[in-house]
């Protein structure tokens, strides 16, 4: 464990005495366990658990302390993670996550959650402040022609798969186009490493790998070194709006629950009639080891969302040179969509997402138990119901708050239709048995399946 006083990398290098006392008496009050919390996350960076107890066990003792510098504050911390320094130094990387954590969190306890700008019980003002923390965050900066790629995929995933992600990677560097992941390891990390590389061979200097977090998940998922652009959302439905308002194109790598989660989200918004001429090129891809994953992921959506749904999206199974071909010539059509309708390239405003998917779900066993997952439900109701009940999965298994409700109650209880619990069951019994719910250890379900 180290001890160490950080200035500041980043938006917050130069800051006036306003400025800086606001972060001064944000970071004691009622924000900073939040910020202790995602600062460790952010230092823990490298070590493999997803065992978010076992990390803040582990460092128990750590401590962060805000301070005052002549041009702005700096970072007193103590007995954080050795692996975060190089001979007693911050690596540079680390500190610039540290303090894009400390600007988004102040950002939202102040101007989000605490101000009267913002009421985060109306569709059109979430939008507005999903919008405002991108900006802030200077994700929003980029002013060229369209060209970032969501990458979705597990954060367990095996050699094999997390190879192919890097070659995915690759190959959309060679086409001049920049990268956002969920910031963390396995099929997060996998695309940046790859896309440097192309980026390297095309001698692009000046490559976005964009990452995007949220409290609840940055422990069991820690930005990887790659990330040179870090944002933290309040929750996932904000964090979710913000990797489709800023997408021109999807590629989904195989992963388990929180997969499925954003994979059910990304079709529920699709399939609003709203969004029916929306150009958005989404591409499943895997090596040849992950054709049975994607077919199950593929017969799983024919079979609750309907024909409607399984058009959205391309499967490529074993072809990295035809994923990123597919995916430049559909960021083709999203380009001349956005010109003719004069939407902006670098946030989709013209995107309908429906109330139901903006709405924060907390995965506790009464709402997890009130879930209708029936054959008989609309399309778009079937979605987000079962996008809820992925994210409870989630919960269970990484984060704090969902482990210790399953410890103190037992497993989440699903409700439904025998159909549909049986086709739930078939997948994620697939996820438990491919190891993709879990980076390490014993896997015991969080979740109880009732017909």
């Amino acid at each position: 464990m180290v001890d160490a006083r950080v200035s500041p990398l980043g938006s917050l290098e130069n800051l006036s005495q306003r400025e800086v006392q606001q972060l001064l008496s944000s970071g004691q009050g009622g924000g900073y366990d939040l910020f202790r919390r995602c600062a460790l996350a952010v230092l823990s960076s490298g070590l493999e658990s997803d065992d978010v107890r076992a990390i803040f066990d582990r460092y128990k003792d750590f401590e962060i302390r805000l301070g005052r510098q002549a041009w702005g504050v700096k970072l007193e911390v103590k007995n954080a993670p050795a692996s975060a320094f190089v001979d007693g130094s911050m690596i540079r990387g680390i500190k610039e996550h540290l303090f894009a954590v400390l600007r988004d969190i102040v950002y939202i306890h102040d101007a989000i959650l605490g101000s009267q700008r913002f009421d985060l019980t109306d569709p059109t003002s979430i939008t507005n402040a999903v919008y405002h923390i991108l900006r802030n965050a200077r994700i929003l900066d980029y002013k060229g022609r369209p060209d970032l790629v969501v990458c979705w995929g597990g954060h367990s995933i095996g050699t094999v798969e997390y190879d192919y992600t890097k070659r995915v990677g690759y190959e959309l560097g060679l086409r001049a186009l920049n990268v956002c992941t969920g910031c963390g390891p396995g099929a997060m990390k996998g695309p940046m490493k790859g896309a440097t590389i192309g980026h390297s061979k095309q001698r692009i200097r000046d490559g976005r790998y964009i990452g995007m977090t949220e409290p609840g998940i940055i422990a069991a998922e820690p930005p990887n070194p790659i990330v040179n652009q870090l944002v933290i959302m309040p929750d996932i439905e904000k964090r979710l709006e913000a990797f489709v308002r800023c997408a021109h194109a999807i590629v989904v790598f195989p992963g388990g629950a929180g997969t499925a989660e954003e994979i059910l989200y990304l079709l529920g918004i699709l399939l609003d009639p709203a969004n029916a001429e929306q150009p958005l090129p989404v591409i499943f891809t895997g090596p040849p080891s992950a054709a049975e994953y994607f077919g199950q992921i593929d017969r799983f959506i024919g079979a609750t969302l309907g024909d409607a749904a399984r058009s959205r999206y391309k499967i490529v199974i074993g072809d990295p040179p035809q994923a990123a071909r597919e995916v430049f010539k559909g960021i083709e059509a999203v380009r001349e969509y956005r010109r003719t309708k004069s939407d902006a390239y670098n946030f989709n405003w013209l995107l309908k997402i429906p109330e139901d998917f903006q709405r924060p779900f907390e995965p506790t066993h009464e709402a997890m138990a009130r879930l209708e997952l029936r054959r008989d439900l609309p399309s778009h109701l079937m979605a987000a119901n079962l996008r809820r009940a992925f994210s409870g999965i989630v919960a269970g298994n990484v984060k704090e708050n969902g482990i210790q409700a399953i410890e103190a109650r037992g497993p989440f209880e699903l409700h439904g239709d025998k159909e549909v619990m049986t086709l739930l069951d078939e997948l994620l019994s697939a996820f438990v048995r491919q190891k993709r719910m879990k980076l390490a250890g014993e896997y015991r379900p969080c979740y109880r399946l009732v017909a």
